[in-house]
């Protein structure tokens, strides 16, 4: 068993945006002896209201960019890890334009990675399930830690591109790093581009769901709470070197999960519209997360999908002041792709 690493000063880089932002308040919530430094370019997907009303004295904003290496210079000194959320995260923006998700995924990964060889501390390093590709939709296995990489899409692609760079600095530099790769996230503050946001907040504002082809393509859903859960395990308990699977075994498929927002938001299970599927759109993603669980003592506890969804409408229709000034620019973008 390694030894339990207890930080007291980390950085968070994209702490304002979806999964990077819950991520702030469960340690905020669950580890009041750890002050969090938020480091975040506020693009689009990043929103200050996200850590809004956190206490000063625990959490700080800095408003930069990854890529930054003066900046870096400046900031990661005092710190003793350095948990990297900061991504560009959406498929259909990397298939319009993939140019700055090579920028931050791949580029960013470098510079933080850089920055800790440099002041010697902890890094752990956010990834996805899509830097392995798809399987079949009739095809039993799962991915695991040892399942070949074949990313296929610019955004999965240049995630892949930094898990690699993580590892070969860790080899080559003898870095202290862990990797998480994570299933799809739901939950409170999620950009409305998303898949689940979107349709809940067209429901809410009478525009009809769209679903991509026939909408039979799996995903394994994960409540963002337990997403934030593993990843303090990895960073705590985690052995150097090592990556982690992350997910609460949520297959379900687009289909099923519309019809499910549809009726649990009152509305008849039909009352959506196909729209032409996206490009190279992957099948299915499944998390055998056997390691996380048997290793660190990791498990979910949001186990129940239907229960974590009605709280995650319930949230969407309580704010939507959060997610009304972002609606109608991302729905025109949308359209401008034929969606």
């Amino acid at each position: 068993m390694t030894e339990a690493f207890t930080p007291k000063n980390i950085i968070v880089t994209g702490g304002c945006g979806f999964i990077g932002s819950n991520f702030v308040h469960y340690v905020v919530e669950n580890h009041p002896e750890v002050h969090v430094t938020v480091l975040d370019a506020l693009t689009y997907a990043g929103s200050l209201d996200n850590i809004k009303g956190l206490p000063e004295d625990r959490v700080d904003f800095v408003h930069g960019n990854i890529c930054d290496a003066e900046l870096l210079d400046k900031i990661v000194p005092g710190h003793d890890a350095i948990v990297h959320y900061a991504a560009e995260s959406h498929n259909d923006n990397s298939i319009a334009d993939p140019e700055p998700f090579l920028k931050t995924n791949v580029e960013g990964t470098f510079r933080l990675l850089e920055s800790v060889r440099k002041f010697g501390i902890r890094y752990h390093h956010i990834s996805t399930d899509e830097v392995y590709g798809d399987l079949a939709l009739d095809d039993p296995a799962r991915f695991t830690e040892s399942t070949p990489y074949h990313p296929s899409s610019p955004y999965s692609s240049t995630k892949a591109s930094s898990d690699l760079l993580v590892r070969a600095w860790t080899r080559t530099y003898g870095l202290h790093t862990t990797i998480s790769n994570c299933s799809n996230n739901y939950g409170p503050f999620q950009h409305v581009e998303k898949f689940i946001p979107r349709q809940i907040t067209n429901i809410l504002s009478g525009i009809r769901p769209k679903l991509y082809g026939n909408g039979l393509n799996v995903r394994d859903w994960i409540h963002t709470d337990d997403h934030s859960s593993a990843v303090w395990t990895i960073l705590t308990q985690g052995r150097l070197g090592e990556t982690y699977l992350i997910g609460a075994d949520g297959e379900k498929n687009n289909l099923d999960v519309l019809k499910l927002i549809l009726k649990q938001m009152g509305q008849p299970e039909d009352a959506f519209d196909h729209v032409k599927d996206r490009p190279g759109h992957d099948r299915r993603y499944a998390i055998d997360s056997t390691k996380l669980r048997t290793e660190l003592g990791w498990k979910p506890q949001h186990t129940n999908f239907e229960s974590g969804l009605d709280k995650t409408i319930e949230w969407y229709t309580n704010h939507q002041e959060w997610w009304e000034k972002t609606k109608a620019a991302t729905e025109k973008r949308y359209k401008a792709q034929g969606q």
